[in-house]
């Protein structure tokens, strides 16, 4: 297991400004460059608020983009290089990476797997931005489950539209990222992360039908609720097979089912083919077809403000994940625990643990207006029975990946 750095400056749970961000990188980019960007992007990080795990199934999701971004600038290099250089530098690591648009590498494995498996799909449709320096920032939370890996390959497909002038559709650029994380980073993730990315609106969730790939757009513009992300900052470090494994687990699930996908089967219908699934992949299976049956849910009562509907079926979800699908862990129960306890009267209507799982974040749908109090009431709680110490911050729904400077 390891501990994140954590920050404790009140700063960070607020959001702070997209412009602010791109000001520091335009500036970081010429101090390492020796020029102003000539092409400026941006794509956020999502939080899902309830369907985890039913993306590879086919099932539905319902996340938003949120208020963190990864911004790229580009620009040409000064000095002469070759006609396919790519030099990267990354502010999070401290670091300048090179790789050849001639030779992307698909089996090298480091941070810029994800921005060369977008290359490589911009590539393959005939997108060729020819050499580049490029600065990456983000204020993402890395490893929390909040998809910064997703942000910096629709983020860097972004910028090779604006660097070609070519436009992508949206979902095609989706697609492009996901197979990026598949081939260059050897992660056989779902399509919601990027389709968050590349698709995100400000004030919108995405109930997302991962069959059709295609989105709805369901407004959340009540005044008086907000989301809360809270990190437990951890990351157990396990064996690296969990995520290929449960999705293996639940295609052999659906072959003995006799279906193409999880999705196909209702509540009724597992019930009563139970006896063809060992109890492991009854559990998988349970969790998932129920998790698409609450998705749908969740999204309708939110529509219609039912909020203390949304709040059970997000604890059911968080339940089912813990129990039936196992990639919760101690933490993150504590974190949702703590939230329950703080209940309706202290302002929580909801929480359940979001991402992959076995670490990472918490989301929370709470009253507007008592998010601070609401977060250092369970961050106390957490501290009390982990002695770790988590880091919150809230969020709109937010503007998907987008082109600053051209």
């Amino acid at each position: 297991m390891t501990k994140t750095p954590t920050s404790t400056t009140t700063d960070e749970f607020l959001t702070p400004p997209l412009a602010e961000q791109v000001d520091a990188v335009t500036r970081r980019y010429a101090e390492a460059f020796g020029n102003p960007p000539q092409w400026v992007v941006a794509a956020p990080g999502r939080v899902n608020l309830i369907g985890e795990h039913t993306d590879y199934n086919a099932g539905f999701v319902f996340p938003l983009a949120i208020e963190r971004y990864t911004v790229i600038a580009a620009g040409r290099p000064l000095r002469i290089a070759a006609s396919d250089a790519i030099r990267v530098h990354s502010t999070l690591f401290d670091e300048t990476a090179e790789f050849s648009l001639a030779n992307l590498e698909p089996d090298r494995r480091d941070w810029t797997s994800y921005l060369r498996g977008a290359f490589a799909g911009c590539l393959e449709r005939g997108l060729h931005p020819g050499t580049l320096d490029l600065l990456v920032d983000s204020n993402v939370p890395q490893g929390g489950g909040l998809s910064s890996s997703a942000a910096l390959e629709v983020a860097t497909a972004t910028l090779i539209e604006a660097v070609t002038g070519r436009t992508l559709d949206p979902v095609d650029k989706a697609r492009l990222a996901q197979r990026a994380e598949h081939v260059y980073a050897g992660m056989p993730c779902g399509i919601m992360d990027q389709f968050s990315s590349a698709l995100g609106a400000a004030g919108k969730l995405l109930l997302i039908d991962c069959r059709t790939e295609i989105a709805e757009l369901i407004p959340l513009d009540d005044p008086a609720i907000a989301v809360l992300v809270i990190n437990s900052n951890v990351k157990h470090e396990l064996t690296g097979s969990e995520y290929p494994e449960r999705r293996a687990q639940c295609e052999q699930s659906a072959r003995l089912l006799g279906v193409a996908s999880l999705r196909d089967v209702t509540p009724a219908q597992l019930e009563a083919q139970r006896s063809r699934l060992d109890p492991l992949l009854y559990r998988r299976a349970h969790h998932v077809v129920g998790e698409i049956e609450r998705t749908t849910r969740a999204a309708a009562a939110l529509q219609a403000g039912d909020w203390p509907l949304v709040g059970e079926l997000m604890y059911a979800s968080h339940q089912s994940l813990r129990d039936d699908f196992e990639v919760s862990c101690p933490e993150l129960d504590a974190l949702v625990e703590a939230a329950r306890d703080v209940g309706e009267a202290g302002g929580v209507i909801g929480a359940r643990m979001t991402g992959g799982g076995f670490g990472g974040c918490i989301v929370a749908l709470v009253r507007a207006g008592r998010e601070r109090e609401i977060a250092d009431r369970i961050g106390a709680a957490y501290r009390a029975r982990s002695g770790i110490e988590a880091t919150a911050f809230v969020t709109k729904p937010a503007r998907g990946a987008h082109i600053i400077k051209a």
